[in-house]
């Protein structure tokens, strides 16, 4: 019986360390188009946030592998934002809408789709929660500071 036991709990991590996937966290950020994610902060009462970047950007990869993987900031996000992520190669008006120069590009919105402010290239994951963490709930609160 110990035998059994002992053998089963090996497979198991065995499988564990071979099979990391599958046992990583797999809670990610709900990502929304644009006119849908607009909609929906000011539907749901909640502050947007819209990440512009494109294929070909590098920074962007490493920000969408370091920061967007990150579960202080998954968790964050999906709990206090709507997010959504802009192709800057395929929705051109909004990245010129938004004055987009360089990438990644972060944008912050109050819920009725006001603009708050950006933070342009690379975050890494402690300075992005640090940022979201001081974004005002809504435009009241902003004109206060």
């Amino acid at each position: 019986m110990k035998r059994k036991l002992i053998s089963f709990v090996i497979s198991a991590v065995i499988l564990m360390v071979l099979l990391p996937d599958t046992f990583a966290f797999s809670e990610s950020i709900k990502w929304y188009s644009y006119d849908e994610g607009i909609a929906t902060g000011y539907s749901e009462g909640k502050r947007i946030y819209i990440n512009f970047h494109a294929d070909w950007c590098v920074y962007c990869k490493v920000m969408e592998k370091e920061t967007f993987q990150n579960p202080a900031v998954i968790s964050y996000l999906n709990k206090h934002f709507i997010s959504i992520k802009v192709d800057t190669e395929k929705e051109t008006k909004i990245s010129y809408k938004y004055g987009v120069r360089s990438l990644p590009d972060s944008w912050f919105l109050f819920k009725n789709g006001d603009r708050i402010g950006h933070a342009p290239g690379y975050i890494k994951p402690d300075k992005f929660m640090k940022i979201l963490k001081s974004i005002p709930e809504d435009i009241g609160a902003k004109k206060k500071n």
